[in-house]
């Protein structure tokens, strides 16, 4: 400034200038990234609504330019769509108060970690993130799709568009997130508390991936029916886009249930919340799409009932949709509780499958099977396993909804909890597993059961003798924990027997293990997963034990053969939150084993408490300790668990996913793959 020749008090000003020019330019900025957001939202819909008719019509005209337009139009659209999401994220990230959505989900204290997930963590944002994964699975179809027939494609890009069209109304009709602030406050009112965890911070992007997912296999039924044509090639492109959709929901409601677990402080992984069986229900069709698919591609049956499950499972993601943001059930998840929000989310799932299922009544004829097959076949195995998943999936729905329509038609408020869900659900998995591993290795079109029977004779004594040795190790107990580890050394053992026998006879066996194609691996790995996650089940529900009680400083109790001492409880403060911190010693037979802190926090801007459970895991065991409110008499109220295989319910859903991860890796499953070449030696599918 002395060089410019200004003096001292000629600086203050010029500097206060300079100061309000940056501001004012920064404003601008944040203001123009904000808008071109909002703008590339509205250009992705104008662009989903060309992408939804031009292709359908050049389709039936047989135009191969109109058909073409559907692949850059689908990249389009997604780029777009990514922008708009981009812009919405920055301004969480900035801490940009003149957003709606960021006053009423975001603070300037809060971590950054917290400040993106808030982005998906509430209802606006967390559609926005579902239409950007919708325009996601088109833009693939556009990129790795180009052996489909031209015609699929196209019909498929379009119908995809469709969804696009219907969700991207919804959003800027009904659930802006560009929403701006006449008077921009100072700062926001916080993410809810209870979202501020990592498990829940990818939990919804994982779920939603999986739920959207299920729009592909939609588009691919939808266009198969407007081409009229189901075949073998058809099932072979629809697997993988099922197979992705049913990994991510495996990932997703395994996150969602092991933060459920160490975060609400209740000690439960499950409690058949309406959100919670929103998510299972897809789960369960998705898999019996999956299965009902292989018998398309390998023997072209049952191709009217896996049209039909394409289109059922993407209607319930659809109800799931619906049942999160209407507000129609309530529910610790619940997104919103607008009604006009939930009748148009009502209005789009009765337009979708009431237009899919007219398609297909009116298509039926086109569907004929051409495979036939016995009654002892690995079709028939596959048909009962779609039955067993589809009853189940209809269970939970019933009583799921069962709530509303007694409130709607009786007059009457009631809830359906664990004690029915339990009751009902439970038999159909149990028929699962036992029919599980015999159905995996029967052969195509007509079988011998004895010969299967034989081969798993190993895998059934196991199994059996496991069962056996829990019924003699308990006393005075439920049959739910002998039997859950049966049918999970039953699963495990026929998914490896499974696989064994797939290499063939004499020398080599280990080589051609190696050399199995990946989608057998990652069936026997999924199948084994299924097993582990229900033995962790089973053993937490039959033997897990609680204590409640109140401690003082340096009490200590004993709780399965293990010894917990409240050492301190003191306060401190977080980033954005104010917590009651306890130190727990845990002991076996003198020896100390962990230091374990649970707290609970405060976070002053949302005003709400949430509990931090301590755990202290092991391969067998989980040590569950939760500190309470301080009592009037002096101390504090601790509830503790000992929770036996606890971790084998997550282990096993990684593995399930795993399963589910190996086979989208094998080049056969990949769309319009050939088939790999097997190994010399080992038996053909």
């Amino acid at each position: 400034m002395a060089a410019a020749g200004l003096s001292p008090r000629q600086c203050g000003p010029v500097l206060a200038s300079i100061a309000i020019g940056q501001s004012v330019l920064l404003s601008y900025i944040r203001d123009m990234i904000t808008e071109l957001g909002h703008f590339a939202l509205i250009l992705a819909f104008l662009v989903a609504c060309v992408q939804a008719t031009i292709p359908l019509i050049g389709a039936y005209k047989r135009w191969p330019g109109w058909m073409a337009l559907a692949e850059p139009a689908a990249t389009l659209q997604f780029m777009l769509t990514a922008v708009s999401f981009a812009a919405l994220t920055w301004a969480f990230v900035i801490s940009d108060f003149s957003l709606r959505l960021v006053v009423l989900n975001s603070h300037t204290d809060k971590p950054m970690l917290y400040k993106i997930t808030g982005v998906w963590g509430n209802h606006e944002g967390s559609m926005l993130l579902w239409v950007l994964i919708v325009t996601l699975f088109g833009a693939a179809v556009a990129w790795f799709g180009s052996n489909l027939p031209p015609s699929l494609r196209a019909r498929v890009l379009s119908v995809q568009a469709m969804v696009g069209v219907a969700f991207f109304l919804f959003i800027l009709l009904t659930s802006n997130p560009f929403l701006r602030m006449a008077v921009p406050p100072f700062n926001g009112q916080d993410l809810n508390p209870l979202l501020q965890d990592p498990g829940l911070a990818f939990h919804p992007p994982f779920l939603y991936l999986g739920y959207v997912g299920l729009s592909m296999t939609f588009s691919f039924a939808v266009a198969a029916l407007i081409e009229g044509r189901v075949d073998a090639a058809w099932g072979r492109w629809v697997r993988p886009y099922t197979l992705a959709a049913w990994i991510f929901l495996t990932i997703g409601i395994g996150l969602g249930s092991w933060w459920a677990y160490y975060e609400l402080g209740w000690g439960g992984f499950w409690f058949w919340d309406p959100v919670e069986n929103a998510s299972f229900m897809p789960w369960l069709i998705a898999a019996a799409l999956l299965h009902s698919a292989i018998v398309v591609e390998k023997r072209e049956s049952l191709k009217s009932w896996t049209i039909l499950l394409a289109i059922i499972a993407f209607g319930f993601s659809m109800v799931g949709a619906f049942i999160t943001r209407s507000g129609v059930l309530t529910s610790v998840h619940a997104f919103a509780t607008d009604p006009e929000r939930g009748v148009f989310l009502l209005a789009i799932l009765a337009v979708f499958m009431a237009g899919a299922l007219t398609l297909f009544a009116a298509r039926a004829g086109v569907m004929q099977a051409k495979g036939v097959f016995s009654l002892v076949s690995r079709e028939s195995a596959l048909v009962l396993n779609n039955l067993l998943l589809a009853v189940a999936c209809f269970v939970v729905f019933i009583g799921t909804i069962w709530p509303l329509i007694a409130e709607m038609l009786f007059d009457r408020k009631l809830s359906v909890g664990e004690p029915f869900f339990n009751a009902a659900f439970t038999p159909f998995m149990v028929a699962l597993g036992l029919v599980l591993p015999v159905g995996a290795m029967l052969p195509w079109k007509r079988a011998t059961l004895g010969r299967v029977i034989r081969q798993l004779a190993p895998a059934f004594a196991l199994a059996l003798a496991i069962g056996a040795l829990a019924w003699a190790m308990q006393t005075g107990r439920s049959a739910l924990g002998p039997v859950g580890l049966f049918l999970a050394a039953w699963l495990i053992g026929g998914a490896a027997v499974d696989l064994w026998s797939r290499t063939g006879r004499g020398d080599g066996r280990l080589s051609r293990l190696t050399r199995l194609p990946r989608a057998d691996w990652g069936k026997a790995v999924a199948h084994g997963g299924l097993g582990v996650t229900m033995a962790g089940i089973a053993a937490m529900m039959a033997w897990q034990q609680e204590d409640i009680r109140v401690l003082k400083i340096g009490d200590q109790f004993d709780i399965a053969g293990y010894t917990l001492r409240l050492d301190e409880v003191h306060d401190e403060e977080g980033p954005n939150y104010l917590s009651t911190m306890s130190t727990f010693t845990l002991s076996k037979d003198g020896v100390e084993i962990a230091t374990m802190t649970p707290e609970k926090r405060e976070y002053p801007v949302a005003q709400m408490p949430t509990t931090e459970a301590a755990l202290d895991s092991g391969f067998l065991r989980d040590i569950y300790v939760v500190i309470g409110d301080p009592q009037i008499g002096g101390g504090w109220a601790v509830r503790s668990y000992y929770k036996p295989l606890a971790n084998w319910i997550w282990g096993g859903s990684i593995l399930m996913a795993l399963g589910g991860f190996l086979s989208l890796s094998d080049r056969r499953y990949r769309v319009a793959a050939g088939a790999r070449k097997v190994p010399q030696g080992v038996p053909a599918e």
